[in-house]
Parts: structure tokens; sequence; C-alpha cells
């Protein structure tokens, strides 16, 4: 039963809470900041109303009885509902968790993997028992998931069974783990999670009392999947790094692969490409054959040192335009320019796994490997061109990769979504986008409108990213968190308990003060914001009033913003404004109580009489995934 109207309001996270009053204030404050303008009195107290009957909408659902996902030991856990497994796979905290752990245990990185191996040995496996697996590891920065994505499709078309780890999901956990390019059933997630997890459980002792993190619980429930299920590969993609991620307790994969490096995932992997490269060619593995993308020469040259150093064949991958004939270019199922080298490196990858288990001609594959050693202070050999068979180039051209350069047409808004989050992919999406986005039909009265949806998380530089995107000259920038709804109680796989909607906002509010002051530079005028180097964004105007609950942040009002930025509670209420009704899955957004802000007013006018609306969604995975489950509902079934 819901909560009385006049109870507290749930906090938006597994436990505490906030008061109604705390909640007033917090959004008397958030009034200007979900229409992004400033409010007159009467308007912020109607928004105010407006987003307090929101909440109590959204947040106020059932309460799950007496919190049955908890017990280790249900009375049928093959079973068990597959929101019971994943709101159970939540308690063993989320992935911001898991990089503190990794950060904590960075003295002892050796004791991370002994950890994991620890953790295998519990569930019931040895790591000897994952040289069945037929294993393809690959790392990289970006791309690795595309190259995965690519492997695994060529090699299906081969008849092989294949199965495909790969981490984030976009809308559902199960995604994660596929066989046959499928993420596996709901029944088939929830029979393998409490098989793993009663084990696990079990087995705790004051010596091993602990669960194993969340990503680490998942690479471990991939491989029972994958060794059950009979797969005659698995093609595996790291986390994070590749030297300490906890997929590299794989032994004797069959071969490895490297996409483009870049910088990502510093407090982890370090602060230079040099020691990311260092940590990337941790996969590499003694006699294993290993293929790299074309890399800048510094990281290149680490790479080529760690394979040295492991006794690995590294090879550095030809160019796609090798493998084509007569100047055609070989057609890709992934769009943009950068996916070229993403699908050189799976042929590569494919072509090698077929050699090594005896489906090609092996003698073709080894012989450059017999080669003299790698000479010191010189670029890894190129791989041999061959001549790709059917099934590969069918493979590259079927491959399916949800979120990466990605085009859906609703009417007259067409969706370009890409969840690009470092600073080369975001270069990449730019120029995919302009010119996918040229290449559509322009209206005759020249009435378009450009729309930026954008969220980043992490310790990624918002302000670097959001200055490469000014080049695709947009109408406004959108902000929001990567909740769909609010509330994200009704699904559990949507939860993330190490955020709270205060955090959340305060950084989309920071990214929608780093894009303002970019749009004021751009336009010559002086940023009305303080540009001190020891606060960033909203840290050098923060408002801040004791609240007794999560404390929401605007900036003062006393100059106007100028720039055509808004900021938004959720997905779905962005997404209600960018598409003003005109999205069949979107209801116009409530015109009752709205603020009227220059930038919102006029913005709803021009979205509504646009012939076409054009929505670039990027900077995180996570926001790729909330837009996609709304825009496509059947991505939850």
């Amino acid at each position: 039963m819901a909560a009385p109207a006049s109870g507290p309001l749930p906090r938006l996270r597994a436990a505490g809470r906030f008061s109604r009053r705390g909640a007033a204030a917090a959004y008397d404050r958030l009034g200007e900041v979900v229409l992004g303008g400033e409010a007159p009195a009467m308007g912020s107290r109607r928004v105010r109303a407006l987003h307090l009957a929101f909440l109590q909408q959204r947040v106020q659902a059932p309460r799950l009885g007496a919190r049955r996902w908890l017990s280790a030991r249900p009375a049928h856990a093959p079973r068990m509902e597959y929101q019971d497994a994943i709101r159970t796979l939540n308690t063993l905290q989320t992935n911001a968790s898991y990089l503190e752990q990794v950060k904590r245990e960075r003295g002892d990185p050796q004791a991370q993997l002994e950890a994991m191996k620890g953790f295998l040995e519990r569930s019931g496996l040895k790591v000897e028992d994952l040289d069945q697996l037929n294993i393809i590891h690959v790392t990289g920065t970006k791309g690795k998931g595309s190259a995965c994505a690519f492997t695994e499709r060529i090699l299906r078309n081969y008849g092989l069974k294949t199965g495909f780890y790969s981490s984030p999901h976009l809308v559902q956990v199960r995604e994660r783990i596929r066989i046959n390019g499928q993420p596996i059933s709901k029944e088939l997630f929830s029979k393998y999670f409490w098989q793993v997890y009663n084990r696990l459980e079990e087995s705790k002792v004051s010596e091993h009392p602990a669960m194993p993190a969340y990503f680490r619980f998942l690479t471990i429930m991939a491989f029972h999947v994958f060794l059950q299920e009979k797969v005659d590969l698995a093609v595996m993609e790291v986390g994070i790094g590749g030297a300490y991620d906890c997929t590299n307790i794989i032994r004797k994969p069959v071969v490895c692969g490297v996409s483009s490096l870049g910088i990502d995932h510093t407090s982890i992997l370090g602060d230079t490409i040099e020691k990311i490269a260092w940590q990337k060619g941790g996969i590499f593995k003694p006699g294993v054959p290993a293929f790299t993308v074309p890399q800048p020469e510094r990281p290149l040259d680490v790479l080529r040192e760690r394979a040295e150093k492991s006794s690995c064949q590294l090879y550095l991958c030809p160019d796609l335009d090798a493998f084509e004939e007569d100047g055609k270019p070989l057609p890709l199922g992934l769009a943009g320019d950068h996916q070229r080298s993403n699908a050189a490196l799976a042929l590569q990858l494919s072509h090698t796994w077929l050699g090594q288990q005896g489906y090609l001609d092996i003698g073709e594959l080894k012989a450059p490997w017999l080669s003299s050693e790698l000479p010191a202070k010189r670029s890894p050999p190129l791989a041999p061109v061959f001549k790709p068979g059917e099934a590969m180039l069918q493979g590259l051209q079927e491959a399916v990769w949800l979120g990466r350069n990605q085009v859906l047409h609703h009417g007259p808004v067409t969706w370009y979504i890409d969840g690009a989050h470092t600073t080369s992919s975001i270069q990449a999406c730019v120029r995919w986008f302009r010119k996918a986005a040229l290449n559509e039909e322009k209206p005759a009265d020249g009435s378009e409108v450009r729309v930026l949806l954008f969220n980043v998380t992490g310790d990624r530089d918002t302000a670097a990213l959001l200055k490469l995107l000014l080049p695709c000259q947009f109408d406004y920038a959108v902000f929001c968190p990567n909740f769909t709804e609010v509330s994200t109680v009704g699904n559990a796989d949507q939860q993330n308990f190490n955020v709270t909607l205060e955090n959340v906002l305060t950084r989309c509010l920071q990214n929608q003060s780093h894009w303002n002051r970019l749009m004021e530079a751009k336009e010559g005028t002086d940023p009305w914001l303080s540009a001190s180097p020891e606060v960033e964004g909203v840290a050098g105007w923060l408002k801040q009033a004791p609240l007794h609950g999560p404390q929401l942040f605007f900036p003062p009002s006393a100059r106007p913003l100028n720039a055509n930025s808004l900021v938004f509670p959720c997905i779905s209420k962005a997404l209600q404004w960018i598409t003003q009704g005109r999205d069949p899955h979107f209801q116009p957004p409530a015109s009752r109580g709205l603020h009227p802000h220059p930038a919102a007013s006029s913005g709803a006018v021009l979205l509504k009489e646009a012939a076409t609306i054009q929505v670039l969604v990027t900077g995180s995975l996570h926001l790729v995934g909330g837009v996609l489950k709304l825009l496509n509902p059947s991505l939850s079934e």
C-alpha cells in the first residue's frame, strides 16, 4: 500500500528519507532547474507543487514485502522471479562501488585476481575449467564492445554456438550474458543466478566471509552459463583495464585483441595513455596470438613491450581497405567510420580463432608467427591479409550493437544515439552525427531543430567533452540524470544505490553551467559564471540552505542565462519536452503549472512547429540505455 499523503516521501535510494518540507524546499530551488530559468515567486510555488505531486506519483510505490528478495536460500530458487534475482544482485553493489573497491586494493593488485579465483572456486569452478571455453579476450578504451559484436556475429555464421559477455547493460542486466547473440532468458538468468549465489552464500567461512561485488559476480555467473550451456566459444569483453580486471583469471584464451586506446577511468588505470596501455596489455598470455588496431606510437611501444615480456605474439591489424576488392568498401552493420578499425580487429580475431581451432588452414595462420622475434623498438608486424569468406562478410554486415551510432526515426523526430563518453569517442560521434544528419532529407521550409541530450558520469572532463560537441550547432541542450523516472522502484535493472537525486542533479547543473560558459564564449561575450580555478561549474555559486533531505542547488538569478539549456529530473520528462507530443511514445508535457522560462516556452513552440527534430543522445551508455528503454518498450520484455 502506498504511504499516506501526509507521511514522509521515500528517498530515492535503498535507505533514508527526506521530509515533505525538505522536498518542498528542494523543489523550490529546482523550479528553474527543471525548465532552465529563474522563477518568480508564484512560478516557483507552482513548480514546487507540480514536482511534489510528481514525486508522490512516482515514489510512493507499494512496498516490497519484508525484503524477501534478500533471502539467500529461496524455497524454489530456479523459479524465483527475474526482478527478485536482480534486486539481490544489486545488494552486491554496483559498478561505482566496485571502482572504489578496486582503488582500495590498488596497493596490492595481484590480490584482486587471487580474490576472484577464490570466489570462482567457492562457486564450484576452477580456473582450469575456463580453458574449455575457447575464449576470445578483448580489451581497449573505445570500440571493444563493437569489435566483440562483430567477432561474435562472424563466428556464429560458421554454425558455432557462441557466448558473449559484455558490459554495461543498456536496459536489462541479462544483456551482459548472451548466447548466440541473444541475451539469456529471464528464466535462465534466474536459474544460474540463484545457483551461483547460493553456492557463494553457503561457502562463507570466517576466512572468506565476503561475497563478490556486482561485476565480479556477473563474470563468475557468465562462466557458469557458458560452461553449462556448452558454448563452442566465449567472447569476453574486459570490464576495466585488463591486467587486474576480474576477467583476467582466464589462463589460456585462444586469441586476444586490443581496440583503440584513450584516456578513461584515470583514477583506476592511470592518468597517461602509456599507463593505460600497460594495463590493457596485461591480458596478453604466453604463446597466445594478440592483435591491436593502429595506436599512437608511445602506447603501441608499451603494448609491444608487454607482449615481449609475456612471450606473446602481437600483431598490428591492417586497415580494412586491405580486405576490400576493386575499391568497394565492405558494408558494416555498425555505422561510423571509426567502426572500420573495430571490423578489421574482428576479422583478425575470428580468422585466428578459426585457424587455431582447425576450421581454417592453420598453416596459413602460423607462417608469419614462425618468423624472428619482434625486434626492439619496432612496431609489431602487420597481421596477414586474407580473403574474407562469405560468412565473415555477412557477419560484418549483420552485426548489431544497440546504443552505438544508432538512428531511430519516429515521425518528425529522428534520434541519433551513441554512448560515447571519452574524448576520442565523442570526436567520432560528432563526425558520425554531422554526416548522418547531413544525409537526412531537409524540410522545404528549413524548420529544423537540433537538440542535444547529454549526461556524463565518473571522473570524466565534462567541459572538454561538451566543447567537442559545439560544431553540431544545437539549438537546445538538455541535461538530465540517467534515471528513466525519478523513482526506479518498479525496475530493479535500473536501480543504482550509489547515487542520490541530489548528487545527480548537481552533476547535471555542472554540465549545464559548462555548456552555458561555452556558448557565452562562442558568442564572444564574457561568461557570467566565475572562472575560478579552484571551483568548476556550480561549485562557485552553490546556494545552500539546511534541509532535512537532499540539497538541490540552482544558480543565483542576478543575471539571466543566455544559453538555451534546460535541466530535467529524469529522462522521461526530458523526452516529453523534446518531443512535445510528436513522438507517439511520449505524452506532451503538462501545460498546467509549468514555469514560463523563455527557453522552455519558445523552445516548445519551435519544437511543435518544426518539420524535423534531430536529437543527439550521448555522453553515457547508461543515459542511452534509459532512452532506448523508453523509445522501444519491447527491450524491457
